[in-house]
């Protein structure tokens, strides 16, 4: 069982930097393959990045990639979201993500288990 606790949204303006964290509360955290989603006002909900349990492979959506970057603490059993030259188009509830028994790229179909989401509101 794992529960997932997002925290680092706020507002910002484009061109700058935010960074999410989540704690994810499991007594097996190496054994999930964790990931970031967002949903936009209007829209589905979207994979953004994923790691993998070991932490040696990421992923990212197209449109984010170059710009975020994803990690994980085994230390510390969280996954941060670094987001930087942030645009209007980043707006958006960020979800932290866990799985399982997803590998690779498979992590861009969705997780078995949700955090509550963080706000992230990008402005001119």
């Amino acid at each position: 069982q794992v529960q997932l606790v997002e925290s680092g949204g706020g507002s910002v303006q484009v061109g700058g930097s935010l960074r999410l964290a989540c704690t994810v509360r499991t007594r097996t955290f190496s054994n999930y393959m964790l990931g970031w989603y967002r949903q936009a006002p209007g829209k589905e909900r979207e994979f953004v990045a994923a790691i993998s349990r070991a932490g040696g492979n990421t992923y990212y959506a197209d449109d984010v990639k170059g710009r975020f970057t994803i990690s994980r603490d085994y230390a510390k059993n969280t996954v941060d979201l670094q987001m930087n030259s942030l645009k209007l188009e980043d707006t958006a509830i960020y979800y932290c993500a866990a799985d399982l028994y997803r590998v690779g790229a498979e992590a861009k179909g969705g997780m078995s288990d949700w955090g509550k989401g963080t706000l992230v509101t990008v402005s001119s």
